[in-house]
């Protein structure tokens, strides 16, 4: 598995640690809150009672890179009216993105009303889930300390918790779970700085060896909350949908480099063309019907590291941007 370029002694769930204890140790200076379940796992609110904010979504951003990505909050945008951008480079894209960021986690508890439902994402995914991308990639890490994000706006109930510690076979004061509403401001910078780790799960889609794979960056424009959590979703999809820019760096033949830049972007999806929240609305809230194909970047570069050449596709949609981001 190393043709992957995948180092198996870079472990997601000992690199993220500092970051994870920055947060923790200084809660008060990035507004979030630390507490215990019962069970003695660690919960850190980065935006349901407590502010949090935009760096504690940088640093949280970072957590779900397992350690190994660099996210920065600049100026610079290509929109004029939005000229805040997240930046975001990896040290190891495969691990930080495929491996931990990526939320592919299943999580859920109870029926009806009641039930609790989350996805989740970082580090203690290369530890416990039974994703199949984890066989493909032939990455995990061993039991230790670790840390779990959910895009959530409640707690969740201890038997989640539960779970991912079963599954990681860990003491329960080794896990941390970390909550980030997608109508908090952290909320918004964490998913927008998926911009890079879309690009890398549709070349995963699109069946683009990833032997071939090399390195990665991206950007993507910072979007306006919403207490609103339809639009609030919609618009941080729509940030990477219709702003974000992504450089991708392989080792293939010119044409398969050609191809990737050609399919990669949002506009090739047959749902293309208004703001994720329509979309979304036309098909009932069912995620399931959303064409696949639609969660991509704006635009794309990918350069043949062999050939020297490079390749472009899609191309950055302000109309559709301000429709959302304006509404």
């Amino acid at each position: 598995m190393s043709q992957l370029n995948l180092d198996r002694n870079c472990n997601v769930n000992l690199a993220v640690q500092p970051l994870v204890s920055t947060l923790r140790d200084h809660a008060a200076q990035y507004r979030v809150g630390v507490s215990r379940l019962d069970n003695g796992a660690t919960l850190i609110d980065a935006g349901i009672a407590h502010l949090g904010g935009l760096e504690a979504g940088r640093i949280t951003s970072e957590i779900c890179m397992g350690g190994l990505g660099r996210v920065t909050i600049t100026s610079g945008s290509p929109f004029a009216k939005w000229p805040w951008q997240v930046n975001v480079t990896a040290s190891h894209p495969l691990i930080a993105c495929l491996a931990s960021q990526y939320a592919g986690w299943s999580l859920n508890h109870g029926e009806g009303k009641g039930a609790f439902f989350a996805l989740g994402s970082g580090p203690a995914r290369a530890m416990g889930s039974k994703e199949p991308l984890f066989e493909e990639l032939g990455y995990r890490t061993p039991a230790g300390d670790t840390v779990i994000v959910l895009e959530v706006d409640k707690l969740p109930p201890i038997e989640i918790a539960e779970k991912v510690i079963e599954r990681c076979a860990i003491r329960p004061e080794q896990l941390t779970l970390i909550l980030t509403p997608t109508t908090s401001l952290a909320g918004g910078v964490q998913i927008v700085a998926r911009v890079l780790e879309v690009a890398l799960h549709k070349l995963h889609e699109l069946k683009f060896p990833l032997v071939e794979f090399i390195d990665g960056s991206a950007s993507a424009p910072l979007p306006p909350p919403s207490p609103n959590f339809m639009k609030a979703m919609g618009r941080t999809n729509d940030a990477i949908l219709f702003g974000g820019q992504v450089q991708l760096y392989v080792a293939s033949d010119d044409d398969a480099a050609r191809a990737l830049a050609e399919q990669m972007p949002s506009s090739t999806s047959r749902d293309y063309g208004k703001p994720f929240a329509e979309v979304f609305k036309g098909y009932g809230y069912d995620f399931y019907k959303v064409d696949p194909m639609l969660f991509s970047p704006a635009m794309v570069t990918v350069t043949n590291v062999k050939s020297g050449r490079s390749f472009s596709g899609g191309a950055l949609n302000a109309e559709l941007l301000e429709q959302s981001f304006g509404a």
